[in-house]
């Protein structure tokens, strides 16, 4: 396989982790009444943590790129697993509190808008220096993604400081994780073990959360289909897709290419829920897609070219 065409299956199946992501409000909203966001985060987080373990376990290793770029920050191997952890853990509660208190608009954008630019600023640690075409297409995307909630947002209320503070919270720890992630990927980690061991541990840090929960409706067929979507559909399957492509593209370029999720989501509802489209978010859908395709296609290796037509010169 060509390197072109290994970053382009990179990108599809960072984007299709991001679509997996995006069917997890769908699936909560199809599920049954009485339960609770962080509740069924943990043990979305739980049942992820079990399938990638006996992936890992199960699947021989193959052939994985070899470490490239010399890290900045040289932290070691068991710290990055415990703060990629801590950041799954995080994500969860963070996400959830914030569009509790801010609402799904606000705190949805707020999130997925940090995101990408603070692991753009961790990348820095790995020697990843964000590219001129990732800026524009990160703000294009970005853009898209704020009219995307925009059109299908009711009319707003007042801000909630602490809610903003929450959905920040959840944007830069995707950041930490996403290079924690990365870092040991770089190191030569087994992706699917890289994986493994960061929701394994995010599990055990959110196991607190079950023990004084109300799970009555785990007791229903749909308490239990949603789970077992959340936990390997939209977990399992996802991160196997999330550490191919981040183990081929810079953890900012992947961090972009996961705002194909508010599309997914929208697209969901729309199918499936009957909710309504207008359009405003079908511009926002349209540009976050073309920003994608931006980010995604193939660098021009002008180096190359420059080069043969120098040497064409008489």
């Amino acid at each position: 396989m060509t390197r072109g065409a290994g970053t382009a299956t990179a990108a599809v199946a960072a984007v299709g982790a991001a679509a997996l992501w995006g069917t997890t409000g769908t699936a909560q909203a199809l599920g049954p009444e009485g339960t609770q966001p962080v509740t069924v985060g943990a043990l979305r987080i739980l049942l992820g943590a079990m399938a990638l373990t006996l992936l890992a376990v199960a699947v021989r290793p193959g052939s994985t790129p070899a470490p490239v770029a010399a890290q900045r920050v040289r932290v070691p191997q068991p710290v990055v697993v415990l703060l990629g952890g801590l950041c799954v853990a995080a994500y969860q509660v963070c996400f959830f509190e914030g569009v509790a208190r801010a609402g799904v608009a606000v705190g949805t954008v707020v999130a997925l808008g940090t995101a990408p630019l603070a692991t753009g600023l961790l990348g820095l640690l790995l020697a990843e220096r964000p590219r001129r075409r990732w800026a524009v297409a990160t703000a294009g995307a970005v853009t898209g993604v704020v009219l995307l909630v925009s059109g299908s947002a009711g009319t707003g209320g007042r801000i909630d400081a602490l809610g903003i503070l929450a959905a920040i919270g959840a944007g830069l720890s995707y950041a930490g994780y996403t290079v924690a992630a990365r870092t040991l990927l770089l190191r030569g980690v087994r992706g699917l073990v890289v994986m493994a061991g960061l929701f394994v541990t995010g599990a055990i840090l959110l196991l607190p959360a079950l023990f004084s929960a109300d799970l009555a409706w785990l007791r229903s067929p749909a308490g239990w289909a949603m789970v077992l979507w959340l936990g390997i559909g939209a977990t399992g399957v996802s991160y196997v897709l999330f550490q191919h492509g981040l183990a081929r593209l810079s953890a900012s370029t992947v961090a972009t290419l996961s705002l194909a999720e508010p599309v997914t989501a929208t697209l969901l509802g729309v199918l499936v829920l009957r909710e309504s489209l207008s359009l405003l978010t079908g511009v926002g859908i349209a540009v976050v897609l073309l920003s994608l395709l931006l980010v995604a296609a193939p660098a021009r290796r002008r180096g190359r070219v420059d080069r043969a037509s120098a040497r064409a010169r008489p």
